[in-house]
């Protein structure tokens, strides 16, 4: 019996089951980041605090403006590209496509806090730039066969942690990665987006 890809088990799931399944894997990186940060960090509340600071120029230099940069990007491929080089098997769709926007920001925030959390305030800071965003490409293996979309999923993680090499900052990250996800999940939920890949 053919194994199933992870599009055909997310296209058999209601949307209750898919939020449930991203909220347990998003808590299962946080947990992860928190444990690894545990074995990991000299002193862990002092090593997580001095990730997080909240300077509003720094904030709008290296979050806000490299996540609007990245979004240019991402549309203008998505609209100059022929869709099935962008197509991620319609999981992105069935994800943000029927659901609330309370529902949106509230999953892109948690995918955001978690993930950079992980990949940025963790792997990064203890084993550097390269491992992480790697590493952080890598976890988005749905985009591996996908050519456009693993060289798109590469250049935001080296870029974003590009961002965190520079600032230290962690809520730089944040933000950044926050602003993508949202904006291109509001884009699939009431924009062309949906329209195109459905």
């Amino acid at each position: 019996m053919k194994r199933k890809s992870q599009s055909e088990l997310i296209m058999e799931m209601n949307d209750r089951e898919i939020t449930l399944q991203l909220i347990l894997t998003q808590l299962s990186i946080l947990i992860l980041a928190l444990i690894g940060s545990a074995f990991l960090f000299d002193a862990f509340w002092a090593d997580w605090s001095s990730q997080f600071d909240f300077h509003t120029t720094e904030l709008l230099v290296y979050g806000v403006i490299p996540g609007l940069m990245v979004l240019l990007i991402d549309l203008f491929l998505v609209y100059r590209l022929p869709q099935r080089m962008y197509d991620d098997g319609g999981i992105n769709v069935k994800v943000f496509k029927n659901r609330s926007s309370i529902s949106i920001i509230g999953i892109t925030l948690l995918v955001a806090v978690s993930e950079e959390m992980l990949f940025r305030g963790v792997l990064h800071a203890e084993f550097g730039y390269v491992v992480a965003s790697v590493l952080f490409a890598v976890m988005h293996i749905r985009y591996l066969t996908k050519i456009v979309l693993l060289v798109s999923v590469l250049f935001v993680s080296f870029f974003i942690g590009y961002m965190y090499e520079v600032t230290g900052n962690l809520l730089v990250t944040i933000v950044a990665h926050f602003l993508i996800d949202v904006v291109l999940a509001f884009w699939i939920r009431f924009g062309k987006w949906g329209e195109v890949d459905e």
